[in-house]
């Protein structure tokens, strides 16, 4: 496809670009007042989420609204759990919940590699959405990376240390291979039927790295993204490891494009491990966006000054608050886009 915009491609392969280009996880989502109209017109947010109509309508919000150089597809890492059988229910105020868990390889026999097939929802609202963007920007596709879809589905819900996921792979290594296997070729074959669909790149998120010692994440996580980054050839892949510092050295050999950084990680440094033909994204502190617009944009000239030198990608740290000031958002996208082209 000929995009309008064309900067977050241009970027992701290391190529020169005029500006920085920008984006925002989880841009979509609860500080637009439109959105919540939406959401409210679904009922609720898994209805939302499987509607497709209604997805591609939230997605492009944010290109409307924010001028943001890219729009990712409105839908949660957890689709995948669900399609291979493990369901899961998203509780006001408590956040997912799975009524049944996967703790033993008995517990296998539950599940099975997920079809894309089984979500068509997704595939069909990527398409969607491409067809009424008509190039103005690309659209990128996501999933969970493997270990964070793992966490959910043995522990049954959010945790802050994620102990009875952890648990198993000291305890039952072999159990946690085979199922992190199994969530492994599920991801591709979705991220694959993403791109067919019309996704222009895509970005696995792995949430709860941080909680895996840099040994356990080389076993359980990293050699399962490696294998996702190799498999997906078609468009540039992005890994977001949030906590994942001690991993970045890794990352720079990965068959991936660009790494993203969450605010605890210095660019500079980060550069030096990843490498200097990777691209970066990040890595705005969240919470900065709670700041006036004033003191927004000078902590965003300050985050690209340490970006300086090498291919990058504007983005917070981690996905913006749902209570964040719209214009302070505002703020920092103005200011990625004048002060990079100035």
């Amino acid at each position: 496809m000929n995009y309008r915009n064309d900067l977050i491609l241009r970027a992701a392969r290391g190529e020169k670009t005029e500006r920085t280009p920008v984006w925002m996880m989880r841009q979509a989502g609860r500080i637009l007042p439109e959105y919540r109209e939406v959401r409210a017109q679904a009922g609720d947010f898994k209805t939302l989420v499987e509607t497709p109509e209604l997805a591609a309508e939230v997605t492009i919000q944010p290109v409307d609204i924010l001028g943001v150089d890219a729009a990712i597809i409105f839908s949660d890492i957890l689709v995948i759990p669900d399609a291979m059988g493990c369901t899961y229910e998203m509780v006001e105020a408590r956040g997912p919940v799975f009524p049944q868990t996967i703790r033993s390889e008995a517990d296998l026999k539950q599940i099975h590699i997920a079809d894309p097939t089984e979500l068509q929802y997704v595939t069909d609202a990527i398409a969607l959405t491409v067809k009424q963007l008509d190039g103005r920007v690309p659209l990128i596709g996501f999933a969970g990376a493997p270990f964070t879809i793992f966490a959910y589905m043995t522990e049954g819900k959010g945790s802050k240390t994620f102990s009875i996921a952890k648990k198993l792979l000291y305890a039952d290594p072999s159990f946690a291979h085979k199922l992190l296997g199994m969530i492994t070729q599920s991801t591709i074959a979705y991220l694959k039927a993403q791109i067919a669909a019309g996704a222009a790149m895509v970005q696995l998120f792995d949430s709860w790295a941080g909680i895996l010692s840099p040994a356990q994440y080389r076993e359980f996580s990293g050699v399962y993204i490696r294998e996702i980054c190799a498999a997906i050839t078609e468009v540039p892949v992005t890994i977001f490891a949030k906590g994942a510092w001690f991993a970045l050295e890794d990352f720079g050999g990965y068959p991936c494009r660009t790494v993203g950084l969450d605010w605890n990680t210095d660019p500079a440094w980060a550069r030096q491990l990843v490498g200097k033909d990777k691209t970066l994204q990040g890595n705005l502190d969240p919470c900065q966006l709670y700041a006036s617009p004033e003191l927004v944009t000078a902590a965003t000239h300050q985050m690209l000054d340490q970006f300086a030198g090498g291919p990058h990608i504007a983005n917070l740290g981690h996905g913006v608050y749902p209570d964040t000031p719209v214009d302070s958002v505002k703020a920092f996208i103005e200011a990625v886009k004048s002060y990079s082209k100035a």
